[in-house]
């Protein structure tokens, strides 16, 4: 009589898991995605094995059929790097992602007249994914799709504050610190400081360090499916430090509601 035997990566049921190997396959790949991602897009092997706790030979064999996809790319050095397929689903899912929050920024605008964003982490810079504009005549306008450094915004230190602190650190060494103004954090040391306060208090604040005379406060949006995050944004005229302190809850409570509507449509 024949043995039977198993292979952990075929479609049979895994006990420990109760999934197939097919579906733990899957599940070993956008892990390994995620961790390129948190890395800035660019590892090493062993990287990979000591990040994910993943057997090598396991790591090899779908970091091939990943190369093979076109989802990752290898690099002169024999690093790995995201690939360029993963370009026209990020833009899709952006926009998607965008469509979906408009509603809750919208709700935004309305309880405190200011414009709202939504951004989220893309490698070391923060991308702006939705905006509903202020309904004043003099309001902040931020391109969708533009892309900023993170240390001198609000939504970058709502971002970054939820990031282990070796990762906030090389995604500064890569991205840089440059002054855009005279209140611009330009030292890794102070903004993990201010990373630690905003954890503190559940709110970032930009306050004119991106440009003179703009404030904006932002909050993480917790528990979504991505790294993402609300602010709003206005001339410090308007938005003054009572208007934070006021406006902080309701952003909160705006980041629960986008994040639970967001896993219902996952």
């Amino acid at each position: 009589m024949p043995r039977s035997t198993t292979n952990p990566d075929d479609a049979s049921v895994d006990p420990a898991r109760g999934r197939t190997g097919g579906v733990q396959s899957l599940d070993r790949a956008f892990q390994l995605l995620e961790i390129m991602a948190d890395a800035g897009g660019e590892v090493s092997l062993s990287y990979l094995a000591d990040s994910s706790g993943l057997p090598l030979p396991t790591i090899h064999r779908i970091i091939r059929s990943l190369l093979t996809n076109g989802y990752v790319r290898q690099l002169p050095s024999r690093r790995y790097a995201l690939g360029p397929r993963l370009i026209g689903l990020g833009e899709r899912a952006s926009q998607m992602l965008g469509a979906w929050a408009r509603p809750h920024l919208a709700h935004l605008v309305e309880q405190l007249g200011e414009t709202a964003n939504l951004a989220m982490l893309d490698g070391d810079t923060v991308v702006y994914v939705a905006q509903v504009p202020s309904p004043h005549a003099m309001r902040m306008f931020t391109e969708v799709g533009r892309r900023v450094l993170p240390h001198s915004t609000g939504v970058g230190k709502a971002l970054l504050a939820q990031v282990p602190a070796t990762s906030t650190q090389a995604i500064l060494a890569r991205a840089g610190m440059p002054a855009h103004t005279e209140r611009t954090i330009t030292t890794p040391g102070d903004f993990l400081t201010e990373l630690a306060l905003v954890r503190d208090q559940g709110y970032a604040t930009d306050d004119g360090e991106q440009e003179i005379g703009v404030r904006c406060i932002a909050v993480p949006v917790l528990g979504g499916p991505s790294k993402t995050a609300l602010s709003i944004s206005g001339p410090e005229s308007r938005v003054t430090w009572e208007v934070v302190r006021r406006a902080a809850p309701i952003l909160q409570q705006t980041a629960r509601h986008l994040a639970e509507d967001l896993n219902h449509r996952s």
